[in-house]
């Protein structure tokens, strides 16, 4: 049951148990008319005495009744309504959502919308708090195995392996590859902590992709060579510059080749290729290695989340690499596209702003983000 209120409807179920309002108006306006009353029947203004108490008791109560009804109910909304809001209950929150109409009504409005913004907040906290908790989980648990590894091989060593030439130069390699990985871990950490809080610079201009794609090849050549794969590169000569920051996109590069080698089988092939589409600049990186299962990619630039556990850490990626191309992209204004298929090899590309005079200015530092990013 409801009840019609100032052209809205208000659940029945919303009164206030105890409410003095009603009455503390219908005593005034008996009051009121009952001076009114006496003043006219002392005057002998043809109004009896007993017509002047009666009208007042009439009037106070029409003033009751009307009252009751038209504020009560309403009155009983708002309280509900705060009542659940402070106790972050929301499942009843659509009651409030009334048509605007008289004050009352905007009030309740009003609460209604606190409400709404309230629980958005909430969840937003909520959601906060838990990709914290993950984020710890995951890094306390990256952690934990190369800094184990490094304390069994040196315990190994100092309990008389260091002496022993058929492992101890072993062991000392395993304990200097666990150390790279912590560093690099450490670094890509604060890279992405630099980036999430808006202290890393973007530094916008134009540069010539040929030159870029060539330097950052060139660096990883001896990676290449260490797994026996084969780079290339393709970028036109007469491809026009591109905006945006040159070391950062050389960061995406590095990366993103980085992965292409790491998760390459030896003899394979990674290619990097540049090329005009439409208004932009595409890049993109290709690997003729182990693929990436569909159902894993829409995962890929979160933090730590890795396709294969085991595999992934024995290759000595830091988890993060993606998610750094990720943030470097987004304040950009661009995202990072991954097609790849089981067994035949991955491409990861992106689009890049061709230079011109009149092109819009890049955002100088990244917008602070908090949804999950890696890899």
């Amino acid at each position: 049951m409801s009840a019609s209120i100032a052209g809205s409807t208000v659940p029945s179920r919303y009164r206030l148990r105890h409410s003095t309002l009603p009455l503390k108006i219908a005593a005034w306006v008996a009051v009121g008319m009952g001076l009114v009353t006496v003043a006219t029947a002392s005057a002998d203004a043809g109004l009896s005495w007993t017509l002047a108490f009666i009208l007042p008791l009439f009037a106070a109560l029409a003033t009751y009744t009307a009252a009751f009804f038209l504020l009560v109910p309403r009155l009983a909304l708002a309280h509900a309504t705060l009542r659940q809001v402070r106790k972050h209950q929301f499942e009843d929150l659509e009651a409030a959502r009334i048509p605007k109409g008289d004050e009352l009504n905007a009030l309740i409005w009003q609460v209604y919308r606190t409400g709404l913004t309230l629980e958005k907040e909430i969840q937003e906290l909520q959601r906060v708090e838990s990709h914290r908790r993950d984020f710890l989980g995951n890094v306390s648990h990256e952690l934990k195995t190369p800094i184990f590894a490094i304390q069994g091989f040196s315990e190994t060593l100092l309990d008389g392996a260091l002496t022993d030439e058929r492992v101890n130069r072993t062991f000392i390699k395993k304990i200097y590859r666990n150390s790279i990985r912590l560093r690099n871990m450490a670094r890509d950490l604060a890279e992405i902590s630099r980036i999430e809080t808006g202290e890393l610079q973007m530094t916008e201009g134009p540069f010539t992709l040929q030159q870029l794609v060539r330097e950052v090849m060139e660096s990883m050549e001896p990676l290449g060579d260490a797994k026996e794969l084969t780079l290339t590169y393709d970028v036109p000569p007469g491809l026009p510059p591109a905006r945006g920051d040159a070391e950062r996109i050389r960061q995406v590069l590095i990366n993103l080749i980085e992965n292409a080698i790491r998760y390459n089988t030896e003899g394979g092939q990674v290619t990097v290729q540049a090329r005009r589409d439409g208004d932009t600049l595409r890049v993109e990186v290709a690997d003729d290695g182990v693929g990436i299962p569909p159902q894993h990619i829409p995962r890929l630039t979160e933090r730590f989340y890795r396709v294969d556990e085991s595999r992934a850490r024995n290759r000595g990626g830091s988890g993060l690499g993606l998610a750094i191309v990720k943030h470097i992209l987004s304040a950009h204004g661009q995202q990072l596209e991954v097609d790849s298929t089981p067994g035949m090899g991955s491409t990861f590309a992106f689009h890049l702003p061709q230079h011109t005079r009149d092109a819009p200015l890049l955002t100088k530092s990244p917008a602070r983000q908090t949804a999950p990013t890696s890899s």
